[in-house]
């Protein structure tokens, strides 16, 4: 089972900061550092010192690591035009080395882009399975030949299709959310992975079984896409100690979030309910970046007995 760190910046956080975590992600073993895509911060966190960039961040942190994976999770499709995003996530996994992962989905926070200018439009997933179309077009459009698209949303003419990323056909793209038919479809077509996120292990088998069957409905080998879930977890050796990363994690994250608070023994435990559902890769949601002995903790006496599965 893959263990991956997954970090909510927009609630606060310097690259400095995001640097540290990645570095320490990948000297402790996770097998991947991933970061959200805001632009503001949600529930009692007040954001300072303010947003950063998601690709920004990303390819900086690629020439500055080396072997962990890297990616959003997830970023909106409202945020940036399908052509340049293919170029973007192109050239960071140039930079990277061929490390890169991008997350996809329709973007929800309509606060947050009235914040910043950026247009909210009502039919998202139409937007998103454009997107999808457009940019996997254009990575795996041959060398030396054009792409084209006309969609309702989006109209590409003659496009040089360029540049090409590292990894071929192309990165790997992550479809995730809680809809019983679309999304599963989505994820089907165009994803090498699905997430289910914030749910108990009982509700994310069930969205394993539609998203199994969509892919069987387009003749599609549902072994070939990866099964993953996000999970927020306070994990301390003592009552004490779980607790108070469970208040660090409230202070910095949403009022209603789901934090579970456990033990490592506990952690592998539920890890374990979550495997037998179908996951096959688990993000840890990281809320309070400077306990990176948090991540330590997790990293010695979980992730060792996670390779195993």
């Amino acid at each position: 089972m893959d263990l991956r760190v997954l970090t909510e910046p927009q609630q606060g956080a310097t690259y400095d900061t995001l640097l540290r975590v990645a570095r320490a992600a990948e000297d402790l073993g996770f097998g991947g550092f991933f970061r959200s895509d805001h632009y503001r911060a949600g529930g009692v966190a007040d954001g300072l010192p303010g947003p950063t960039d998601c690709w920004t961040t990303l390819a900086g942190l690629a020439r500055e690591t080396t072997r962990i994976r890297l990616g959003s999770l997830v970023t909106p499709a409202t945020f940036r035009l399908p052509g340049p995003l293919a170029i973007q996530v192109a050239q960071v996994d140039q930079m990277s080395g061929g490390r890169i992962e991008l997350g996809l989905g329709t973007g929800w926070d309509a606060a947050e882009h009235a914040a910043y200018g950026i247009p909210f439009p009502e039919r998202r997933f139409d937007l998103l399975e454009e997107q999808l179309q457009i940019v996997t077009g254009l990575w795996r459009t041959p060398l030396g030949q054009t792409y084209s698209f006309k969609g309702e949303h989006y109209e590409l003419t003659d496009s040089p299709a360029l540049p090409k990323p590292t990894q071929r056909p192309h990165p790997p793209i992550i479809v995730g959310g809680r809809g019983p038919k679309r999304t599963p479809r989505l994820a089907a077509m165009y994803a090498s992975e699905y997430n289910s996120n914030f749910r108990p292990s009982d509700q994310v088998a069930d969205s394993y079984v539609r998203v199994r069957e969509a892919c069987e409905a387009i003749g599609r080998d549902p072994a070939t896409l990866t099964l993953s879930v996000t999970l927020v977890v306070a994990c301390g050796r003592t009552d004490a100690e779980i607790e108070r990363r469970a208040e660090a994690i409230s202070r910095k994250s949403a009022a209603n979030q789901v934090v579970l608070r456990l033990t490592p023994a506990q952690l592998v435990e539920k890890l374990g309910e979550y495997h037998a559902a179908g996951a096959r890769r688990v993000y840890l949601r990281t809320f309070d970046l400077d306990d990176l002995d948090h991540l330590a903790l997790m990293a010695n006496d979980v992730l060792p007995l996670m390779r195993i599965l």
